[in-house]
């Protein structure tokens, strides 16, 4: 499988973390932090809370191109069409997060964690600090 990590204790130890970590954080809005892709395409639409995916978390576990190039993801946060039925059909995230390499979708609140009302975004990414308040970056339009 194109998901398993390199050594099986380690993603044991990681996931008992991750669980208690979760268990600790309960429901509370989590916080961006630097790197993380902030996706609100569909979420706040749907009563949701915005996802906030930790991408250097998964970049440490795993090569660019298992996500960029295997499960077709676009280098651009908002430049897919990720919602929760193609997840649950095991595209995108659902290649992984399908209970078996990681938590299956059951578990809404450890990906749907944001604050809300978070637009999508790369937190605190170089184009947001070159970009005046209130003015769009280019090549971003409202995905609503």
């Amino acid at each position: 499988m194109m998901c398993s990590p390199a050594r099986p204790w380690r993603a044991a130890m990681l996931g008992a973390a991750l669980a208690l970590a979760a268990l600790a954080a309960g429901t509370r809005a989590v916080r961006a932090e630097y790197g993380d892709v902030v996706m609100n395409a569909y979420s706040t639409e749907a009563g949701m809370r915005p996802v906030v995916f930790p991408h250097w978390f998964h970049r440490v576990r795993f090569r660019c191109k298992v996500c960029h190039g295997d499960l077709g993801i676009k280098f651009q946060a908002g430049g897919n069409q990720i919602n929760m039925l193609k997840i649950i059909d095991g595209q995108f995230c659902g290649a992984c997060h399908d209970g078996g390499v990681a938590w299956s979708v059951e578990s809404c609140n450890l990906c749907h964690s944001g604050k809300p009302g978070l637009p999508t975004q790369v937190h605190e990414s170089t184009i947001q600090k070159l970009t005046a308040p209130g003015q769009k970056q280019a090549g971003s339009a409202a995905r609503k």
